[in-house]
């Protein structure tokens, strides 16, 4: 979950090996836009789809997903199974979610308007934690968000960044909860407002209002039931009904899933008008007690859902992801975007691929079949593995995470949601170019420092496929 904000600086590699192409240093035309070996034809799927022998056969079957999401589920510490927790929590487990991810801040922060935040601000913020408040036994509560919402690593709304005029990455922002994604009351702050919750991918805070509690078996009912619609688009929303505010207008992301309402007559009204050419969607609401209800809502069949997650093939993988190309850059999935580790996710959760949601915790992901990469790794070793990567290889560097979508001449292209990218140019000196987007590079001229490519700072290389 990391945009690579300070300057990445990228070279061309003139590569030289057994068996691989030489690369030379001019190959890669720069145009106007300044990324490096990307035109306008490179900006669509079909460009990538066409390059591809049988790009619609199934990479994984929906048996062999399910397996690896259990396999995932299992062994990966990142991952919460809310579903089967006791009756009721030691005191040390729940302070230990919350003690690990709100600790005090070490360092100097600053607000949105460049001013160093005082450590009476802090103090406030800390106290408003309150894990003295944490009883001997906690019982856990049920429920549900709402609508899109902010998971943060305190309860406070305040933005802060760690360097003055940077403020693009608010190091309180975690994630992101969806509409109707299931969770576990864990704690509450000090003031009331805000809930410490522990969801399937992620424990952090969370504004209360947009939460709504109910029973476990409510929850996971709402969860479970069939039939259901996927949502394929990369944020679609409901239509708009003054009749039913709640579900008016909602947004829904990528790879969501949500149980369709088939109690309802299909030639009467749905929230003032007909539902022939919309699907019904059952979606939670609030209720003033804070009580999880559910309502119909209306998806138009023109906005992108299916009957069930795609078919895990290379060209689903392609365009899927590029339905998110040139969206803003969002630390934690802030400006209602996502971050390079969410991007990848939401692409493989529309194919029914659960992944943990942190850059760190996929690339070593004990349930996730990949390559890792030590400093006893040598530069054509890499390199070498650089070339034989194939469509839907995630390739993992420190703090961000790439998407490979086709090779041109042998080199290997990626998507990702990324700061910027830099190179050397044909005259050896660096340029940088600021992206802040999803956007489509090569991969091999991207430098990570003044010495080092991308490619000599792999850590890993996850495959999801067989």
């Amino acid at each position: 979950m990391h945009t690579l904000r300070r300057s990445l600086l990228a070279a061309t590699l003139a590569l030289a090996m057994v068996g691989a192409p030489v690369l030379a240093r001019d190959a890669l035309p720069v145009p106007p836009s300044g990324v490096m070996g990307i035109a306008d034809a490179q900006l669509t799927p079909e460009f990538w789809v066409g390059r591809l022998t049988a790009p619609d056969a199934v990479v994984l079957d929906t048996a062999a997903i399910a397996a690896l999401n259990a396999k995932v589920a299992r062994l990966d510490p990142s991952m919460h199974d809310i579903r089967h927790l006791p009756a009721t929590l030691p005191h040390d487990r729940v302070g230990a979610w919350i003690a690990k991810l709100s600790k005090r801040p070490s360092g100097a922060l600053f607000d949105a308007a460049g001013k160093p935040v005082p450590s009476s601000a802090i103090d406030a913020v800390m106290d408003n934690v309150a894990l003295a408040a944490i009883p001997a036994e906690v019982s856990p509560r049920y429920g549900m968000a709402v609508r899109r919402t902010a998971l943060r690593g305190y309860p406070t709304d305040a933005r802060v960044f760690s360097h003055a005029g940077d403020t693009d990455i608010d190091r309180f922002q975690e994630s992101t909860l969806f509409p109707g994604d299931p969770l576990v009351i864990a704690h509450t702050s000090r003031d009331g407002r805000w809930l410490f919750v522990v969801s399937p991918r992620y424990a952090a805070w969370v504004v209360r209002e947009d939460v709504a509690e109910g029973s476990a078996d409510k929850v996971f009912a709402y969860t479970d039931r069939t039939p259901y619609r996927v949502v394929t688009g990369a944020k679609p929303r409901t239509v708009f009904t003054p009749e039913a505010p709640a579900v008016s207008e909602v947004q829904l992301d990528m790879g969501t899933r949500f149980p369709l309402d088939t109690s309802l007559p299909p030639d009467q009204p749905v929230n003032g008008q007909s539902p022939y050419t919309s699907c019904v969607l059952t979606l939670p609401v609030r209720g003033a007690d804070g009580s999880l209800s559910f309502q119909p809502a209306l998806l138009q069949r023109n906005q992108d859902s299916a009957a069930d997650y795609l078919p895990l093939t290379r060209a689903n993988v392609i365009r899927q992801a590029f339905k998110f190309l040139g969206e803003r850059y969002g630390w934690g999935h802030a400006y209602n975007g996502r971050d390079c580790s969410g991007f990848v996710s939401d692409v493989y959760r529309s194919m029914g691929v659960q992944m943990p949601r942190n850059t760190s915790d996929q690339s070593i992901s004990p349930g996730l079949d990949h390559r890792r990469f030590t400093d006893a790794d040598s530069h054509d070793a890499r390199e070498k593995a650089a070339l034989a990567l194939e469509v839907g290889d995630l390739v993992y560097i420190p703090g961000h995470v790439m998407m490979v979508i086709g090779k041109i001449d042998g080199q290997p292209y990626v998507i990702h949601d990324v700061g910027g990218m830099s190179y050397r140019t044909a005259d050896g000196t660096m340029r940088h170019v600021k992206l802040n987007e999803v956007s489509v590079t090569p991969l091999l001229p991207m430098m990570f420092n003044d010495r080092q490519t991308f490619v000599d700072r792999m850590t890993s290389i996850v495959r999801i496929r067989p």
